[in-house]
């Protein structure tokens, strides 16, 4: 029986001291979404609350009382997925007992939430096939929905750095299903029923059809930050407070997006990240890992400027500018007179230029304005003289 705040310390201490146990890197527990013909096919995984390297007193808890309720945790694996039970819930809220009756607002999360789960109304008609724990013990490849997606929790929270996540294959476990608000359909489902549906004025408003949900379905974002759209951002996308994403041309896809308050009008493909400052023009792209980069990850540095329908696929170092039409790829080659070479290398003392260059040798530098001469079409390189400045009452 755990009584009072130093029994609980101990009794978390003690679990900790065994053999079995090991601190997970993340874990929470998820409401499922199964699907409507095939009841094992997990659709979606909803998490309250992600547990990232933190709160590992409340990951003991939850292992030991997994193990009181009879289930083998094993945590030699990279992930553990377990269905909840009540004797799960009971032996959760007894250790939890000194902690329950301060536990509301921001103060102790884990605790709120076995004791929600325990009083949930019984006509709501939820099971416990209706709900997992997951954790993760090693950053490997998910091997399950519910890990695929506490990871893109875990991105999209900012708790994770972005590209720091081993998220190889969760898209081929994710399901491609209709989505109705936040409601995940089985095609087959809508297939078998599409008659009836129909005929009856049933048939659901679809939003899309994707394996991933909108960022906005899991995710409440900071108050100065912005997204007037909701099909814009993909879950698994981390947006820093400030960011405005605007409708139109502009798309954030998962594992890519932004540091600090940014204006997003351009795309920013899966991997790219944005430093604090910067502009994504009106139809900018930043090339993804996958679409033409050849797996070199870009990321674009503070104050930087990426002009309307320019296409970036090298590295930017900070306060660069990319006219409006430009596309920069890593064989692009780039004409640098003496004059402005000498004005580069000031502003990267480490650097060594000359006239004509690959714009991959280019990646990475502060300060370089990337432009086109109109009467030759030679892309050139400038020493930027320009502050790229975000209006401060928009971020």
């Amino acid at each position: 029986m755990v009584f009072t705040k130093e029994e609980f310390a101990a009794k978390v201490k003690d679990i900790q001291s065994q053999s079995w146990y090991k601190n997970p890197i993340g874990f929470g527990i998820a409401k499922i979404d199964r699907g409507q013909l095939n009841a094992d096919k997990v659709l979606q995984a909803t998490y309250p609350i992600v547990n990232w390297n933190e709160n590992f007193g409340s990951a003991a808890v939850f292992m030991e009382a997994l193990r009181v309720a009879g289930v083998e945790v094993d945590t030699s694996k990279s992930e553990l997925v377990c269905n909840i039970s009540d004797a799960f819930l009971e032996a959760s809220i007894e250790m939890f007992r000194p902690y329950i009756p301060e536990a509301k607002g921001d103060e102790h999360k884990n605790v709120q939430l076995v004791s929600t789960l325990a009083n949930l109304p019984r006509e709501l008609g939820l099971g416990a096939d209706d709900y997992k724990i997951v954790f993760l013990f090693e950053d490997a490849n998910p091997q399950t929905v519910e890990t695929a997606y506490l990871k893109l929790y875990a991105l999209s929270l900012g708790k994770a750095e972005l590209r720091k996540v081993n998220l190889n294959g969760a898209f081929g476990l994710l399901h491609n299903v209709a989505w109705s608000g936040n409601m995940p359909i089985e095609l087959d489902w809508l297939r078998a029923n599409e008659l009836t549906l129909k005929l009856t004025g049933k048939y659901p408003t679809i939003d899309m059809v994707d394996k991933f949900p909108r960022f906005l379905s899991h995710i409440i974002p900071a108050d100065n930050t912005r997204i007037l759209d909701t099909s814009k951002v993909r879950f698994g996308a981390q947006l820093a407070a400030g960011t405005t994403v605007m409708p139109g041309a502009s798309y954030i896809n998962f594992n890519a997006g932004t540091l600090g308050p940014v204006m997003v009008e351009g795309r920013i493909s899966s991997s790219a990240i944005v430093g604090a400052g910067s502009d994504v023009g009106g139809g900018a792209s930043i090339l993804g890992v996958l679409s033409g980069t050849d797996g070199n990850p870009i990321s674009i540095g503070e104050n930087t400027l990426l002009g309307a329908n320019s296409t970036t696929g090298i590295p930017l170092g900070d306060a660069c500018i990319v006219d409006g039409g430009v596309a920069l790829f890593a064989g692009t080659k780039i004409a640098i007179s003496d004059a402005q070479i000498t004005k580069i290398e000031e502003a990267n003392p480490e650097t060594k230029l000359s006239n004509v260059m690959r714009a991959d040798a280019l990646q990475g530098l502060n300060g370089i304005h990337f432009r086109q001469d109109s009467t030759t079409g030679q892309y050139i390189a400038m020493r930027s003289t320009r502050e790229v400045k975000l209006n401060s009452e928009l971020h």
